[in-house]
């Protein structure tokens, strides 16, 4: 019998620049800087990790910086947003932080009953926060 899948381990992105990708995540997103190592399939190339202040399974998401990396286009083989779960009682603080940090901001009404806040990074990769 197929084991269903109990989660993720962690999502990975390209970003351009690090040290914008590294303020992004954890000075407006609040994420903890975890480590730095290399890409092992591409040596020359950092690998950043950004996860919780627990270390929560599941948590960690990791960037490639890529300086000269196109922009991603929606369609298909694209995860359609990487989304972030707080509590709903704090969606004001977190609608007032993101437009405070210049971040294009919109209420993409509910997804199952949940509010949706959504964004995106400074390379352009969509990100939501939903309240619950």
């Amino acid at each position: 019998m197929l084991q269903p899948i109990a989660g993720l381990h962690h999502v990975t992105a390209i970003a351009t620049d690090p040290q914008r990708n590294l303020d992004f995540y954890t000075e407006v997103l609040g994420l903890r800087f975890v480590k730095r190592t290399v890409n092992f399939d591409d040596p020359g190339t950092y690998h950043l990790y950004f996860g919780d202040d627990r270390g929560t399974p599941g948590s960690i998401l990791t960037f490639f910086p890529w300086p000269n990396a196109k922009r991603g286009r929606a369609g298909s083989g694209e995860t359609s947003a990487t989304a972030f779960l707080v509590p709903i009682a704090s969606l004001r603080f977190w609608e007032g932080r993101l437009l405070q940090a210049g971040a294009p901001l919109e209420h993409a009404g509910e997804r199952f009953g949940e509010p949706v806040l959504r964004f995106v990074d400074p390379d352009g990769m969509r990100v939501e926060i939903i309240g619950k």
